[in-house]
């Protein structure tokens, strides 16, 4: 429900796995089989004379450097500006308000308006859930679908527990939380399982 480029995320990631593979690879292979190692010595000793020797010819005038150290320096800003901007666009789309009514006009002719905060949704639902003995997590967040505020609802039931009784109560719970706000919130349900539902007793199930 977030804006989080999750099939971007996914292809970077493959990304750098294969080239940490290929690297990882190419090192094996080096260390292992010695007609690399003498391969990669015979290729890379003149590659690092020509990078000397092109160093040596891009000496600025006013200092003993290389203007190429220039040119790495500012690559490297551009890719740590990238990287917080990949950063800060994760998981975004996070709502504040739930919803905002129109109020009533006072005596002096001024309106105003009720502002319901997302808290209000989340605590109530959440607090409900975690009185249930067979739920073993319960997550509670609001985010901006298609420019309305929409709860999404992640829980972890106990191993034993039917999904489908679960979805039931909490739609029941829900409906009581639309008719206690006035409003019909729409609602993601998320039922997950993992290692931690199969560690736990089967005695403690509700």
């Amino acid at each position: 429900m977030n804006t989080t480029p999750r099939g971007f995320n996914r292809f970077m990631l493959g990304l750098l796995g294969l080239f940490m593979l290929a690297l990882g690879a190419g090192l094996v292979l080096l260390a292992v089989v010695p007609a690399a190692g003498r391969w990669w010595q015979s290729w890379a000793e003149p590659q690092v004379r020509s990078l000397g020797g092109f160093a040596a010819r891009t000496h600025i005038a006013t200092s003993a450097g290389s203007w190429v150290w220039l040119v790495v320096a500012a690559v490297f800003v551009a890719v740590v500006i990238v990287s917080v901007s990949w950063i800060a666009n994760q998981g975004k789309g996070r709502a504040n308000v739930l919803f905002v009514a129109p109020g009533s006009a006072e005596d002096d002719g001024a309106s105003g308006k009720v502002v319901l905060g997302t808290a209000v949704a989340e605590q109530t639902l959440k607090a409900a859930l975690l009185e249930r003995t067979d739920l073993l997590g319960v997550s509670v967040s609001t985010y901006d679908f298609r420019g309305q505020a929409s709860l999404r609802v992640r829980v972890l039931p106990r191993q034993g527990v039917a999904p489908q009784d679960v979805a039931t109560d909490i739609r029941s719970l829900v409906d009581a939380l639309d008719t206690l706000l006035g409003v019909e919130v729409p609602v993601l349900l998320s039922i997950g399982s993992g290692a931690r539902t199969r560690f736990t007793r089967a005695e403690r199930v509700r």
